[in-house]
């Protein structure tokens, strides 16, 4: 039996023990170092230690080196590196500084995988947090990326959700190098996630951040260069898969590897739940906000854009107008085709308004066939009669329903701020009443609001 006393007890050590010189060149490293920053200890030495930190932790370690090299004693201190195959990892320090020798003495405990598990709870939190601080599926996505690339970087970053009516593939978030994005690859990855509701870590592929392989592509799509350079999840809900989190690794780091598919996997449980919440709200809100046959503004929209319109203009002292449109004889053609005739001549009709107005206008519908168009310009009063002239002309044309040629013509009141009102409630009011006299002398026709206020 060996005499325990001739052992090599420091290289029989799990945490590696260094010496550092002041300027951070490493001249000693027992045999664990390996298995820690991936280098040999006879290829380590000689190099700084400060080279292999993370660049985000460089000024930190630096500093901490600077106390224990002035005598003070390291007990706690943590920080990141990037090992020889491009993997960080996390180690916390002890050292003390020998004077004798003019180094620092160090061991370095790898804490990288309760690092991980330290990041999955948090992240949950976090996502879940997200989930019910975030106004919008845009600014939930944002946030998830921020938070899962704390761990685990990306050069190309995507959420692709999947609609089950359509067989469409949409990307509501992507971010990163839009090489990735424009590779046929990353929606071939998502639909194999999103089709076998499994996760998928592949090599290559990935738009010459990879060195090729001399052997060529292994399947057509990847390359067998031993970095993973794709990893993607399916976010299932009780339904089934509704889309994939799809991440690319970083140029010139390590791939990903089996830990982070099941880092990831083990979030995208979270996420998927997160943007599933998202959309409901999403989806409840639009039922609140907008009408439902024609996906214009309801009224409760309406009169909120038009309180705020109405500020803007008392404060830019600009001029306001609205213009109230009903259908002529809307009745007698649902009494003759139907309503479900009706209801699709009220789609006809709010495409072909939708195409008389600008961007910045709003078109809504107050209800049954009663249309409005807010317009805020500071030259209101002819943007009004250019808008009113062209419904009148485009309603000049048929409308076909399926293959049944409806003619209808509307009229048309018109009301400025402040001539006619300086209130939502008046302001409409007036444009109802002029649209009433419209409608009276005919139709088809624009009737401006009476003046003064009072009549």
């Amino acid at each position: 039996m060996q005499d325990i006393s001739s052992l090599n007890v420091v290289d029989l050590l799990l945490d590696a023990v260094c010496m550092v010189r002041a300027d951070s060149e490493l001249v000693f490293a027992s045999a664990a170092f390996e298995r820690i920053f991936g280098y040999r200890p006879s290829e380590a030495l000689g190099k700084r230690m400060l080279d292999l930190v993370h660049p985000d932790d460089v000024d930190a370690t630096r500093e901490q080196a600077r106390r224990v090299s002035e005598g003070n004693l390291q007990l706690q201190f943590e920080n990141r590196y990037v090992r020889k195959d491009g993997k960080i990892v996390h180690v916390r320090w002890t050292a003390r500084w020998l004077p004798e020798h003019q180094v620092r003495l160090a061991v370095a405990h790898d804490i990288t995988e309760r690092k991980r598990t330290e990041f999955i709870h948090m992240a949950v939190l976090a996502i879940s947090e997200a989930a019910h601080a975030a106004d919008s599926l845009a600014a939930l996505l944002l946030r998830i990326h921020e938070i899962i690339g704390g761990l685990m970087p990306s050069s190309y970053f995507a959420v692709a959700l999947h609609d089950a009516a359509s067989g469409q593939l949409a990307f509501p978030y992507a971010a990163g190098d839009a090489a990735c994005a424009a590779e046929p690859s990353r929606d071939t990855l998502c639909a194999e996630v999103i089709g076998s509701a499994r996760a998928v870590l592949r090599r290559g592929a990935c738009g010459g951040t990879c060195p090729p392989s001399p052997s060529g592509p292994a399947d057509g799509l990847a390359h067998d260069d031993g970095n993973h350079c794709w990893l993607g999840v399916p976010l299932v809900t009780s339904r089934g898969a509704m889309g994939a989190l799809v991440l690319h690794s970083p140029a010139g780091a390590a791939g990903y590897d089996e830990r982070d598919l099941q880092t990831l996997q083990l979030l995208s449980t979270q996420v998927a739940a997160a943007v599933e919440r998202t959309q409901m709200l999403g989806r409840l809100e639009h039922l609140a906000r907008y009408d439902q046959l024609t996906h214009l503004p309801n009224r409760q929209l309406f009169m909120d854009r038009l309180g705020v319109a109405l500020d803007r203009a008392r404060e830019s002292r600009h001029l306001l107008s609205l213009l109230f449109i009903d259908l002529d004889r809307f009745k007698s053609i649902n009494d003759t085709h139907g309503h479900a005739m009706g209801d699709l001549l009220l789609q006809r009709v709010a495409q072909r308004l939708l195409e008389c107005v600008r961007s910045t206008d709003t078109l809504a519908r107050l209800g049954g066939d009663e249309f409005v168009v807010l317009l805020e310009s500071g030259h209101a009063r002819e943007q009004s009669t250019v808008v009113a002239h062209k419904i009148l002309t485009a309603f000049g044309q048929p409308f076909d329903l399926e293959g049944v040629s409806v003619t209808v013509q509307p009229s048309i009141g018109v009301a400025f701020f402040p001539d006619h009102g300086t209130d939502e409630h008046r302001l409409l009011g007036r444009a109802d009443s002029a649209m009433y006299l419209s409608k009276k002398a005919g139709g088809n026709r624009v009737q401006v609001a009476t003046f003064p206020l009072s009549a």
